[in-house]
């Protein structure tokens, strides 16, 4: 007789991960699937939700521990880290809608050697100033070579 729920490798294959990564997460207090007569992992719904959860925060940004207290729901400062989520979050954006504008100035300027531009000069005035430091994140993605990612560094270590 099978048991009910996914096994680890369905589960797994279902979300496109790796089994290590569900005993990870089952390590990290994350997930806390079932087990059959056996001893295997049985993951139900509610276990597919939280992967789902897992998933879709984590490409929010929020590291493991961050949803572990997510996912309690008697973290006691569970507000406080989705509070300073949110403010990453909205910090984020605004790096993107500047992205946004400085991409869509060089798209339309007539200028063709941007850095020559006065407005276009206005986008990396903070850079300039000091105000903006950067730090290197990423130089060769998996596959070779593409670009360099840089983030801006909130004066943090």
């Amino acid at each position: 007789m099978k048991s009910s729920g996914e096994s680890i490798g369905e589960a797994a294959a279902r979300f496109g991960l790796d089994t290590h990564v569900l005993r990870h997460w089952e390590d990290a207090g994350l997930l806390r699937p079932a087990r059959d007569g056996a001893g295997r992992r049985r993951f139900g719904d509610d276990d597919a939700v939280r992967i789902a959860v897992i998933l879709r925060n984590k490409a929010a940004g929020l590291s493991l521990e961050q949803i572990r207290v997510l996912l309690d729901d008697d973290a006691p400062d569970r507000h406080r880290v989705l509070e300073e989520h949110v403010a990453e979050l909205d910090r984020r954006a605004a790096e993107i809608a500047e992205a946004r504008a400085m991409t869509e100035h060089a798209l339309r300027c007539r200028s063709h050697d941007i850095t020559q531009c006065p407005r276009f000069r206005s986008h990396v005035a903070d850079v300039l100033s000091g105000e903006a430091r950067w730090l290197l994140l990423h130089t060769e993605p998996a596959g070779g070579a593409v670009g360099t990612a840089l983030r801006r560094r909130d004066g943090a270590n």
